[in-house]
């Protein structure tokens, strides 16, 4: 068979992507590139905001329509909260939620398929991105009242670290992976479940540097909570990237404790400055929930006051999105959507401020960058470690290569490098 794959939203929704194409292609089925040669299209959905719901809807009806004879698969958090809407649609022959997600490829092919961790899956089944999306968790024990991942994924569950380090250095050797991404629904609680005494994300980050060949290894988002000072001590090791996701979501004690989570903005400055002092030239990232019940005019103007202190590398701005069944619903003081628009609106004109700013320290130094793809002017595009995308011309193939790079010229969005040899 021939399968299209597709995702919406996070990271996590990208490295549940990346091991069904192993599996698929362990049974000798083709993932192609486009949709219109497709028989059957596995999208992997988001419901983490109505925007996200939206977005699933348009994708389905979007892929039905660029391939309307394919049968259509639906998996994950959308299809875990709508499934009568999503089985609705056009084409939808399967509607597969988060408990059942691991038994998409039997169901879509009929076939059971073998483990997908195998040194002949990857090497059939090479990479759909240079770098490597890689679940180590799923799932949350946390109780953000805006958020309804808990509900959808369920508890905290961790993946053994014999597991984990066994596709790295498969991925490593047979796919010729230079970069991997650790990823979980609530990556910073990684190991809690597996019994006490066990091993925790600090242990696991080693055990990988340790344990595997990867030239790179960058951690997605972790909570602020899960970390203290000396987690950052990891970072002398310098296969790690020097990126941190760290989410905010709010610059104002008072919203923060609405929101149900455990942090106060003095100890998440505290955090950022600490990783700041052990990490030079460090990316510190965030996320930023804006008009959320009950943020008045002065409780935004302390997060946007708090989000511009810190200068961020970049920012992930959402406004406020209603979800079903969680208690923000039932809290008063609810923004008008204008409100939440215009917040938003802001809060992101300064994140692209301070993303140039970012960006602007590193001109005229040297960095290493993995590079991506070719664009279609002839161009590369790649990643230093420190999450700044560099674009360079070279005459020889730079695909999912790691070279020197100076850093030449800042232009929207990305800095143009001249590569040596």
């Amino acid at each position: 068979m021939q399968i299209y794959l597709d995702s919406i939203g996070c990271r996590l929704n990208w490295s549940e992507v990346e091991m069904l194409a192993r599996q698929l292609i362990a049974t000798g089925h083709s993932v192609v590139s486009r949709p219109d040669e497709a028989d059957v299209i596995v999208v992997n959905t988001c419901a983490v905001t109505a925007q996200a719901e939206r977005k699933t809807r348009h994708t389905i009806r979007s892929l039905h329509r660029d391939n309307p004879s394919a049968q259509l698969a639906v998996i994950g958090c959308c299809a875990t909260l709508k499934p009568e809407a999503l089985a609705s649609l056009q084409g939808v022959a399967w509607v597969i939620p988060n408990a059942d997600k691991d038994q998409t490829a039997d169901a879509v092919t009929g076939i059971k398929q073998p483990s997908p961790t195998s040194e002949e899956t990857l090497s059939k089944a090479g990479m759909l991105r240079t770098r490597a999306f890689v679940k180590v968790q799923d799932g949350c024990d946390n109780h953000c009242t805006y958020c309804i991942i808990r509900s959808l994924r369920g508890p905290s569950h961790s993946r053994p670290v014999g597991d984990i380090i066994a596709e790295l250095q498969a991925l490593t050797e047979e796919a010729d992976c230079r970069e991997a991404v650790l990823t979980g629904a609530s990556l910073g609680a990684y190991g809690r479940d597996l019994g006490p005494n066990s091993v925790n994300l600090r242990t696991l980050v080693e055990t990988v540097l340790a344990d595997t060949d990867l030239s790179r290894l960058r951690l997605s988002s972790i909570e602020p909570w899960d970390l203290d000072e000396t987690f950052f001590e990891l970072w002398d090791n310098p296969r790690l990237c020097r990126q941190i996701h760290l989410p905010l979501q709010a610059g104002c004690d008072a919203t923060l404790r609405r929101m149900g989570r455990p942090i106060t903005t003095e100890a998440f400055a505290n955090l950022v400055r600490a990783a700041r002092r052990a990490i030079p030239g460090v990316a510190v990232t965030t996320d930023v929930l804006v008009g959320f019940p009950g943020e008045d005019k002065e409780a935004y103007r302390a997060s946007y006051a708090f989000v511009k202190e810190m200068t961020f590398a970049k920012l992930h701005v959402f406004p406020y999105s209603s979800r079903p069944s969680t208690p923000a619903t039932r809290l008063p003081g609810q923004v008008p959507h204008e409100v939440r628009d215009e917040r938003a609106q802001q809060m992101r004109e300064l994140g692209a401020e301070q993303r140039h700013r970012f960006q602007t320290r590193f001109l005229n130094r040297e960095l290493d960058v993995l590079w991506e793809k070719q664009w279609k002017d002839g161009r590369w595009t790649g990643w230093t470690d420190n999450y700044i995308r560099v674009v360079a011309h070279a005459e020889e193939d730079l695909c999912n290569r790691i070279t020197p790079v100076v850093l030449r010229t800042l232009r929207k969005g990305y800095l143009e490098g001249e590569v040596l040899t």
